[in-house]
């Protein structure tokens, strides 16, 4: 019986790796209907990198103020209040729980 099928054995085999190959690259991590869920984290990730973007260009420039060169004194006055935990009696102090 086993001699009869052996001529078929590889083919049956190539065939099986094809299926298998072919499943995966449908329905795998990264196969063809995956597509939309890849498009909605490349979406997540992009609106991510924007909100990084310019809380960054907001540092920098703040970074800028507060150099030698450039000192604003609102803002070197707001960082020392921060920094020293005073207020002015006429400023209003909202505190917020982190």
């Amino acid at each position: 019986m086993l001699v009869r099928l052996r001529p078929y054995f590889s083919t049956a085999a190539l065939a099986f790796l094809i299926f298998y190959f072919g499943f995966h690259a449908l329905t795998g991590e990264r196969g063809l209907l995956s597509s939309p869920v890849r498009d909605a984290e490349l979406a997540a990730k992009r609106h991510e990198l924007a909100l990084l973007q310019a809380e960054r260009a907001d540092l920098e420039v703040r970074a800028k103020l507060l150099r030698d060169s450039s000192l604003s004194r609102d803002l070197l006055e707001e960082r020392a209040r921060s920094l020293l935990g005073y207020s002015d009696p006429r400023d209003y102090v909202i505190r917020i729980e982190h």
